[in-house]
C-alpha cells in the first residue's frame, strides 16, 4: 500500500510539471542551460533544494528535512514497516491480524497446533466399547480388526474409522409389518393368514457388516422363504392346532439357520413364534360355520362315546355279577335256587300294590295299600264333648 502511495505522488508531481527525479523543469519551455532537468541521483541531490527526491535511492534520494516524511523503502514494505517506524497491529497503517506472543518472546501457533491435534485424537481415536457391543476397524476403508468390549485406542479419522454394534441384545421383526396380510398355501392346497415374528442376534460382527450387503432384509426374506416351506408340508387345520405350530416353529428356526449359515451372514436366529394363524378374509364367515358344524359333529360324537362307554361299564357289571351267582349255584343248586326264586318275587311284588295270599280263614284281598296310607296320614282325634253343668248350683 506504501508503494501505491509513492507512485501517486509521483504522477502528481508529473502532471504538475515537476520532475520527481531531480531539479523541476522550465515550465516556461526555456532550456538555455542544457537540460538540467537529467535525472540523475547525484545531480538531484547536491543542490539540496526543495524539489522532491529519487525514491528509490537511500534516505529518498537526498538529505531530507529534519521532521520530514521520506518514502517508503523496499525494505521497509517487505519488513511491513513504514517510512516511521514499524506498523502496529490494527492500527491507521493497515497492518494484518498478528497472534500475541508468549511472555518468553515465543509464538503460540505450534501450542494451538498440538491442542487441536490433542483433541482431534481424543475425539476420534478413543474408543469404549460396552459390555454386550463389539467394534471393527477400517484402516483408509479396508477392515482390519474386531475389537472387544473395553477402552481402546485407534488411529484418529480418517486414517482409521471405529464402527461399534450390540451382539448380545436379541433383535425381533415381525412378519409382515403392520396389520397386512399374509396368505401363505398349505399341503391340503389351503390358503392360511399366518403372522409370526423372528428373534435373532448377531453371532459375528464382521460377516454381518461386511458379507452382505443388507443383512437385516436378508434375515425377512429367509424367514420368509423357511416358513411358506414349513407351512406347506402341514395340512390347514394343523396350523391351527399347538402341537402344528411348534412343529413349524421350530422347521422354519433350523432352515433359517442353515440358510444363513450358507451365506455366511454372521446371524444366529434364536426363535420363531406365530402370532396368528386365521383363514383368509375373504372366506372368515363360510370357515366360521364350518368350524360350528365341525364342533357340532365332535360334541355329538362325544356324547354317543360316552352313552357307549356306560352301557357297556352296565352290561359287564351285570355280566359279573351273574358269574358270581353262577358260581354259587354250581355249589348248591337247591338252596341257590330258592334264594333266587324269593329274591326275584321280593323285586316284582315290591312294585304293586295287590297281595294275594293262599290259606284258609283268610280273606282273599287285604286292603293293604289303603291301611298303609292310613297308617302314614292318621285321622286327627274327634273334638271332647261339652261338660254337663254342675248340679245344685255347684
Amino acid at each position: 500500500m506504501q508503494m501505491l502511495d509513492g507512485f501517486r505522488q509521483n504522477f502528481g508531481l508529473a502532471m504538475a510539471g515537476k520532475n520527481p527525479w531531480g531539479k523541476p523543469s522550465n515550465s516556461g519551455g526555456d532550456n538555455s542551460s542544457g537540460g538540467d532537468d537529467t535525472p540523475t541521483g547525484e545531480g538531484s541531490g547536491s543542490d539540496g533544494g526543495d524539489g522532491p527526491r529519487n525514491p528509490w535511492l537511500p534516505g529518498g534520494g537526498g538529505s531530507q528535512k529534519p521532521g520530514g516524511r521520506r518514502s517508503a523503502s523496499i525494505e521497509d514494505i517487505f519488513k511491513n514497516r513504514g517510512p516511521e517506524g514499524p506498523r502496529r497491529a490494527g492500527g491507521g497503517g493497515g497492518g494484518g491480524f498478528r497472534v500475541p506472543e508468549r511472555p518468553g518472546g515465543g509464538s503460540w501457533t505450534p501450542i494451538l497446533i498440538a491442542g487441536v491435534v490433542a483433541l482431534w485424537y481424543l475425539a476420534t481415536g478413543v474408543h469404549l466399547v460396552e459390555p454386550g457391543e463389539n467394534a471393527t476397524v477400517k484402516t483408509l476403508g479396508k477392515y482390519t480388526r474386531t475389537l472387544d468390549q473395553g477402552l481402546h485406542f485407534t488411529g484418529p479419522y480418517p486414517i482409521e474409522t471405529v464402527s461399534i454394534e450390540d451382539v448380545e441384545g436379541v433383535r425381533a421383526v415381525q412378519i409382515p409389518a403392520g396389520s397386512g396380510e399374509k396368505l401363505i398355501l398349505t399341503g391340503d392346497q389351503n390358503l392360511v393368514d399366518l403372522s409370526y415374528i423372528v428373534r435373532w442376534r448377531i453371532k459375528d460382527l464382521r460377516d454381518f457388516k461386511y458379507r452382505l450387503e443388507q443383512p437385516e432384509e436378508t434375515v425377512n426374506e429367509v424367514a420368509e422363504a423357511a416358513m411358506r416351506a414349513s407351512v406347506a408340508e402341514k395340512t390347514l387345520d394343523e396350523t391351527f392346532t399347538g402341537q402344528g405350530r411348534a412343529e413349524i416353529q421350530q422347521a422354519v428356526r433350523e432352515r433359517m439357520q442353515e440358510a444363513l449359515d450358507g451365506y455366511g451372514a454372521g446371524v444366529q436366529v434364536v426363535g420363531v413364534e406365530i402370532a396368528k394363524a386365521d383363514p383368509p378374509a375373504t372366506v372368515v364367515d363360510a370357515f366360521r360355520d364350518v368350524s360350528v358344524a365341525e364342533q357340532n359333529a365332535d360334541r355329538a360324537r362325544n356324547q354317543a362315546r360316552g352313552y357307549a362307554q356306560q352301557v357297556l361299564a352296565q352290561a359287564e357289571g351285570e355280566a359279573e355279577a351273574f358269574t358270581k351267582v353262577y358260581e354259587q349255584y354250581r355249589l348248591a343248586p337247591g338252596v341257590t335256587r330258592q334264594r333266587l326264586y324269593y329274591e326275584t318275587m321280593e323285586r316284582v311284588l315290591a312294585q304293586t300294590d295287590k297281595t294275594i295270599v293262599e290259606a284258609q280263614g283268610v280273606t282273599p284281598y287285604l286292603p293293604l295299600p289303603e291301611l298303609r296310607r292310613r297308617a302314614a296320614n292318621p285321622a286327627p282325634p274327634p273334638a271332647a264333648e261339652a261338660q254337663p253343668a254342675r248340679r245344685g248350683g255347684q
